[in-house]
């Protein structure tokens, strides 16, 4: 599993500069993010390097900022992955609450929030898919 770091934000101009400028200023990575927002509030989600720290540091900034797991899969760039992937999952009876892409120069993975990462993972493993822990996710650049 790998940790994501949601941070609540509020709908104004300038949040969003706010969040990543308290994670650029003390030297945090985003890899990958997610931005799903209503006409108040938004929740950005992010797969970042030491996702306890900037929970904290955000905290301390004012913001909301929670750590939750999520399964990350890297994935072939070919026909047809995506809808083994989906297959897989859905054969276990997990469902799929968001997911968001993450793409390098090199490879691509998804990270995803299901009902069940324990099982999701134990499934995808069985089926030759590459579930990345922490570290690995970070070795993808």
């Amino acid at each position: 599993m790998v940790k994501q770091l949601t941070v609540f934000i509020e709908n104004r101009v300038g949040t969003l500069e706010e969040v990543t400028k308290v994670l650029s200023e003390n030297n945090i990575n985003i890899f990958s993010l997610s931005l799903a927002d209503t006409s108040e509030y938004g929740l950005l989600r992010m797969i970042v390097a030491s996702p306890e720290e900037a929970k904290k540091l955000l905290r301390d900034a004012g913001f909301s900022a929670k750590v939750t797991d999520v399964v990350a899969v890297r994935l072939e760039n070919k026909v047809g992955t995506l809808a083994k992937l989906f297959d897989t999952i859905s054969a276990s009876n997990v469902s799929i609450e968001y997911m968001y892409a993450m793409a390098t120069s090199k490879v691509g993975a998804i990270i995803i929030k299901v009902s069940d990462a324990d099982t999701t993972i134990d499934v995808l493993k069985k089926n030759d898919f590459m579930v990345l822990d922490q570290e690995s996710m970070y070795e993808l650049n």
